[in-house]
């Protein structure tokens, strides 16, 4: 008796995913496997894509000061539906007004697609907790951008380079001593230049561009 061997299996989840970097140690994940063929973002094949990003810190006595963030982008080309989740944590526990914690977490999710009836699934969290910690300085930000156009297009390298000028300061910001309240304002200015850069980047084409913005941000101090 013989046996077939079974064919691979192929897998339908297929994304184009590329980093500007992180410049502070982060969890930023793309889900991608895809034929070749359907690799390049100009590709009118039929395809899922996911996308999950995050920045996740803790800080207690061991550590009293855990910052990071993250600015990731993902161009998914022509889709059919699009997963995205994006989320920022951040924990301070078990330190005092004496010996106070800082914990700041900063996640800003970049997505690109296309198709004119596209199902879209955008998650975006912020959580920022304080455990038995007075005077500790906890802080969450999660920034989501989703740019969605009838045809797909590519950032081109002016938009990539304000991106990544965008991800330098984010990194310089997330490290400063700046109270919540400065750090928030600041965050979201950084975050208004994003949504900017996108637009023109967008606005070349000859279509008319729809950029949604999800923020949230949580936190401050006790």
């Amino acid at each position: 008796m013989s046996h077939r061997k079974p064919r691979p299996s192929r897998n339908p989840l297929t994304s184009k995913a590329f980093r500007l970097g992180l410049l502070a140690a982060g969890i930023a994940t793309a889900a991608a496997a895809a034929p070749a063929q359907a690799a390049a973002p100009s590709s009118h094949l039929p395809r899922v894509a996911v996308a999950n990003d995050g920045a996740h810190t803790h800080a207690n006595q061991a550590h009293h000061t855990q910052v990071q963030d993250t600015l990731t982008v993902h161009q998914f080309g022509t889709v059919i539906a699009a997963g995205v989740r994006n989320q920022a944590n951040a924990i301070s526990s078990g330190c005092s007004v004496d010996d106070h914690c800082r914990s700041v977490a900063l996640s800003f999710q970049v997505v690109t697609m296309a198709g004119t009836h596209t199902h879209l699934n955008a998650v975006n969290l912020s959580d920022a907790v304080n455990k038995h910690c007075d005077g500790c300085q906890t802080l969450a930000g999660a920034y989501q951008f989703v740019v969605s156009t009838p045809r797909p297009f590519t950032l081109d390298s002016t938009a990539q380079r304000g991106l990544a000028d965008v991800h330098r300061r984010l990194d310089a910001l997330t490290r400063s001593t700046d109270s919540a309240a400065d750090l928030q304002q600041q965050v979201d200015r950084l975050a208004a230049e994003v949504k900017a850069i996108l637009k023109t980047a967008v606005d070349g084409a000859d279509f008319a561009p729809d950029v949604a913005v999800h923020r949230r941000f949580d936190g401050g101090w006790r």
